[in-house]
């Protein structure tokens, strides 16, 4: 009996975790890319130094955005804008950005 409650608890807490998965919010996403447009939103702009191309992200693939900007807020990608910018994003406001612009024609 014990075996079979462990196991219904351990069934109750792995749909827990994949229920805490943030779903974006579009309109919240839509106020919270002001900063994002400064770089990623114009036609052709490029870093002055190091030079560098500044990818367009609308239209981008929600997870991938969710993953990369994950990634600089860990450290695990570098960039010394792109993890500032990261660094102060809650997990939620992540999900809001990826999904407002995921959802955008390229």
């Amino acid at each position: 009996m014990k075996r079979l409650h462990l196991i219904g608890l351990t069934a109750v807490a792995m749909c827990a975790a994949f229920a805490a998965h943030a779903e974006g919010n579009k309109a919240n996403g839509r106020t919270l890319v002001y900063t994002c447009q400064g770089c990623h939103g114009i036609p052709g702009y490029s870093n002055a130094y190091p030079s560098y191309h500044v990818p367009h992200i609308a239209g981008q693939n929600e997870q991938y955005l969710v993953n990369a900007l994950k990634a600089y807020k860990s450290g695990e990608r570098t960039h010394l804008t792109m993890g500032a910018q990261a660094q102060s994003m809650s997990d939620q406001e992540i999900a809001d950005i990826a999904a407002y612009l995921s959802s955008i024609a390229k």
